[in-house]
Order: C-alpha cells, then structure tokens, then sequence
C-alpha cells in the first residue's frame, strides 16, 4: 500500500517538475527581456530547486571513458563481463597505443571491487574506480534495481549475494585482489572464508573499507536502529511488494524511497543548508558550486529497491545475531570460519568520522583472521575522513589510495609464495 501511494503520488508530481524545470530555463533565457531584470535570476534559482526537489532521479552513468597514466591519455571502455539476474559485473577496459604504457597496463594488478547494496548503485564508487584504474584492471559489482528483476528469477538471499561474489572472484581468476566498501565487508569475508575451508584458491588480498564486521563496536544510529527493533519490526514495516508498473511486480523488497528517507533523516540540517546554499549559489551566478551540488544529489537521491530476503537476512545474521563474530553462521550448511584464511592478505580501513561505521567495526576482521600471518596484515584509519570520505573525494585519493595501492603491489604474488621465498632466501 505504502509502495503505491508513493508511485501514485510521484505520478503526480512529475508533471510539476517538469513545468519548474521549464520555467527555470525560461527565466534565464537571455532571448526574454525580462531575464534580465534583478528578480529573474532568483525566481530561476527557485523553479530549479523546486524541480530538482520533486522529480524522480534514475541510476546514473560511470560516465568513465578516458584516463590520463603516466601523463597519456587512454581510453575507457566499460564492458559486461558477467550479467547475473541481480548484478552485472563490469570491467573498466583500458586501451592505449603507447607500448610502454600498454606494458604497464597488462601486467598491472586485477582488483574486484565489491560495490554495497544498501541503497545507491554501485556509481557512487565512481571516484573509487577513477583512482583505481590509474595503476589496475578494475573490475565492480554493479547490483540490479530488485524491482526490475521478474519475479520468476526467484528471491535472492545473503547466501546468495555470497555465491555470487564466490563466481565473479573464479570468473576473473586466480590473480585478483578484492575491495569491499561499507555493506560488502561481512559477506565478502564469509565468501573468502568459504573457499579457503573448502581448499580453493583465494585471492592474494582483500581490502576491506568501513563495513560492519563486528557492528557491536562503537555502534552508530544505522547499528542501534537495527540493533534495537525486532526482526519482525523490520518485516512488517518496511518490506512491500513492487507495484505492478515495474518489471519486478509483486516482488517484496525495501524500497530505495524509504531508504532515502532514512538517509536524509540522518542528517536533516546538514541536507536543508545545503540545498539552501545551491539556491543562492544559483542566484549569485556560481555556476561552479551549483553544478557540485547537481552532481552530488544526482547521485545521492538516486536509490535501489533490495531484495527483501537479502535486507531481512543482514538484519538478522549481522547486526542482531552477530553471526560472524560469534563463529556461529553457516552458509549452505557450511561454517563461516574466518580463520581459515591464510594465502590472502588483510587491510583495513575506517574513517576517523564515520557515522555509519563505527570505529572499530572494521578492524575487527583482524581478530577473526588469525589464519593471515602478521606481516600480512594492516589497518589504517583515514584522519579527519566520514564515512564517504574513505572511498570518494580529495583524502581518498591522496592519503588513502597510495597505501592501497601499495598494500596491493606488495601482495601480487600472494601471501603463500612469499612465506616460501622468505624460508629459502
């Protein structure tokens, strides 16, 4: 019902939108002769910010389609490398006619980044593909829109999430590194924790960026919400069925609008300044922040429905059984034993502000993974960083990206071959 109202209601809405975009542009025409008179410019800023208030924001584009790598510029293709009914795995092809950098290119590191589906799409990792692509074969987890998956695909789970991360790490191979952001943290480790049981290769490092791993530690509102409703709160108030103008009708999920609510309500003061801020941007013609802001709530307003079994299962197994920590999750009837991991590295990382993930939280893989020998092990937290901050922006590029890179570079060969060559040097 909560689902239909709000389609019927952005139905609505979405002819109003449309005339305030209209009537923005109309009060800038330079061809009007009043665009010119003192009020034009603020009644322009006002229709835009009512539009951009009140229409619907779609999945944005990676847009990523050339690079400069040791001062050359080289082509970005974005290719589908496996298409799943929940998530497609791109790779970022990278193309050059310069032999020496092509050189590089082809013998640089492959990284798997592990994209959260928590409620945006995996663009937001865009400036985390940017860097990345500088020194490695980037490949990313571009999770589908549940409501655009028929329901005949069937549901799909935590456990499924973790078979899928299992067939992107085999489907690239033996030489992959793996970085996961925010949500991906717990079940990226659980699907590394199960092919290292299971005798399998793993990857030669995982990179693990505020996640949840132990969500008891310092615990955020994201964590006490979770923490302190029932699990049966969860199910009976903000999982719906999706309506029957989607591909996906009648499946149930978490809405990405009521998602958004909760991420706006975080930080309601913080969004009102800064909407406030675009509007007299816009009125005093700084076209530089104003485009800033677009670009930012292009991004942050545009959200996706989750699967309601996958969302209904992290509740429960990571913030209220807090399954991983206490050794007593299984996946397919298997244990989820983090200490079995021994030929993969571990870094990671947190935000000194993090308000999502709190302190702590992530390092905590840590004291799961005792299998990793010591020297193979790190933690870094970024100074001064929120939660987007360890992955977006001027201190992920900076100050975070260069350990990355280099805790990468040092484990190309994996962990297991330099043990050996340490024992017979």
């Amino acid at each position: 019902m909560v689902y239909d109202w709000y389609e019927s209601q952005r139905a609505m809405l979405s002819p109003l939108a449309e005339f305030a975009e209209a009537a923005s542009k109309f009060y800038t025409n330079p061809l009007w002769p009043l665009s010119q008179t003192p009020g034009a410019q603020r009644l322009s800023a006002s229709y835009e910010l009512m539009h951009r208030l009140l229409k619907s924001y779609e999945k944005p584009a990676f847009g990523i389609t050339s690079l400069k790598v040791d001062g050359r510029e080289i082509a970005i293709q974005e290719q589908v490398a496996l298409d799943k009914p929940f998530c497609r795995l791109l790779r970022f092809k990278r193309f050059t006619d310069d032999p020496k950098v092509l050189d590089r290119m082809k013998n640089a590191p492959t990284v798997l980044i592990v994209a959260p589906l928590s409620g945006h799409h995996a663009t937001l990792l865009r400036d985390t593909v940017r860097t990345m692509l500088q020194d490695h074969k980037v490949f990313i987890t571009d999770w589908v829109d549940a409501r655009m998956v028929p329901t005949e695909q069937g549901g799909f789970s935590l456990d499924d999430y973790i078979a899928y991360v299992q067939e992107f790490i085999r489907h690239i191979g033996p030489d992959v590194h793996v970085m996961s952001v925010c949500q991906p943290t717990v079940p990226v480790l659980a699907a590394i924790s199960l092919m290292a049981s299971a005798g399998q290769a793993t990857p030669h490092s995982m990179v693990m960026m505020g996640g949840p791993i132990d969500a008891r530690k310092s615990p955020t509102a994201v964590n006490n919400l979770a923490m302190n409703k029932s699990y049966e709160w969860f199910e009976n108030n903000v999982i719906y069925r999706v309506p029957v103008n989607y591909p996906g009708a009648g499946r149930r999920v978490y809405p990405g609008f009521l998602q958004h609510t909760g991420f706006v309500a975080m930080n309601p003061d913080r969004h009102f300044n800064s909407h406030y801020d675009f509007f007299l941007d816009l009125v005093r013609g700084d076209t530089d922040d104003a485009e800033a802001h677009r670009s930012f709530y292009d991004e942050y307003n545009a959200v996706l429905d989750l699967p309601a079994e996958y969302y209904l299962d992290t509740i429960r197994i990571v913030f209220q059984d807090f399954a991983l920590v206490h050794g007593t999750w299984h996946v397919d009837g298997q244990p989820v034993r983090p200490q079995d991991i021994r030929n993969t590295a571990l870094m990671t990382i947190e935000g000194e502000l993090d308000d999502i993930s709190g302190a702590g939280q992530t390092e905590a893989a840590h004291q799961l993974c005792t299998g990793i020998p010591e020297a193979d092990s790190t933690h870094f937290t970024v100074p001064g960083a929120g939660h987007y901050g360890i992955f977006a922006g001027r201190r992920w590029r900076d100050i975070t990206y260069p350990r990355v890179r280099d805790f990468i570079a040092a484990h190309r060969e994996g962990v297991v071959q330099k043990v050996s060559r340490r024992r017979t040097a």
